[in-house]
């Protein structure tokens, strides 16, 4: 079975070839690669082939990693804020893809207000990390994860409804509830908490 960073190498070619080629021919033969790359990627990470298929093909032009942002907020008792995902009912640091048109500070920003209901002000960032080389569940696509400081500015206690989350809280780091993985590790947590607390240790980056 080939790792997930050769089917993505291969569909980067398949999807940059129909993205430039003007041959008929070669169309069908990136389109073929496109769809056996999907198969592959739905083995590998226990997906529906047809499905994989139609999300690939849906993305254009040269293959670029995702990016979803994380915002790491402490209270004064030393505790991480974290989100209860409605998708598996596991925990996580408020955040989610970012969007055209939004800075990493306003996705964090964003997010904890959505996610959590809290109000507050990104700071620094705190890590730029390439999530396939961190033991992360396998995943459909390239992402890199950035991780931003937030002061928390007020915190209203009660958890807005949204569709998203179902509940959010403060944990101490050396008590985290069980976590989505496929958001953030426990360890990922216990470091960005060190470096949100120690601003001498500069930034984390693959």
């Amino acid at each position: 079975m080939p790792t997930l960073a050769q089917l993505r190498e291969l569909q980067s070619l398949a999807q940059a070839g129909l993205t430039y080629t003007r041959d008929p021919y070669d169309r069908e033969r990136y389109e073929r690669l496109l769809a056996l790359t999907a198969e592959l990627l739905a083995e590998g990470t226990g997906q529906e082939a047809g499905e994989v298929h139609e999300v690939l093909r849906a993305e254009q032009g040269y293959l670029t990693p995702k990016v979803d942002v994380r915002a790491v907020v402490l209270n004064d008792r030393g505790e991480v804020l974290l989100t209860r995902e409605r998708v598996d009912g596991l925990w996580s640091l408020p955040g989610g893809w970012a969007d055209p048109g939004d800075s990493p500070r306003e996705v964090a920003v964003r997010e904890v207000r959505e996610e959590t209901g809290r109000a507050v002000r990104a700071t620094r960032l705190l890590a730029l990390l390439d999530k396939g080389k961190h033991g992360h569940p396998p995943d459909l696509w390239a992402v890199y994860k950035v991780f931003v400081a937030c002061e928390l500015l007020s915190d209203p206690g009660l958890h807005p409804q949204n569709t998203e989350t179902l509940d959010s809280g403060w944990f101490s780091p050396d008590a985290l509830p069980p976590l989505s993985l496929g958001r953030n590790l426990p360890g990922q947590v216990t470091r960005m908490v060190e470096l949100a607390r120690h601003p001498e240790l500069g930034v984390d980056v693959d």
